[in-house]
């Protein structure tokens, strides 16, 4: 392998350029956020089911009280009632 390596090229480049600090901190904050809320989506979602034989349906052991969204803006789960058969 001719030349430096990756880590040294970066940081002489960073040092050479100081405006791409910010650029680069704000990539790597969106990034890590991105991963995080699919990470969320992924172990919380009730749309996801990972384990099929002790659990093929989770959507029907939730109860009405639940929140699962994100963010509810009208909706208050603490007042909502059943409407659905169990099953």
């Amino acid at each position: 392998m001719k030349g430096p390596l990756l880590g040294g090229m970066f940081s002489r480049h960073v040092k050479r350029h100081p405006g791409l600090v910010p650029l680069i901190g704000f990539i790597s904050v969106g990034l890590g956020s991105a991963v995080l809320y699919l990470l969320r989506l992924a172990l919380y979602s009730p749309d996801v089911s990972w384990d099929r034989k002790n659990n093929p349906e989770p959507w029907n052991k939730l109860s009405p009280t639940d929140q699962y969204k994100f963010l509810a803006v009208s909706t208050d789960y603490k007042n909502l009632k059943k409407d659905r058969p169990s099953f």
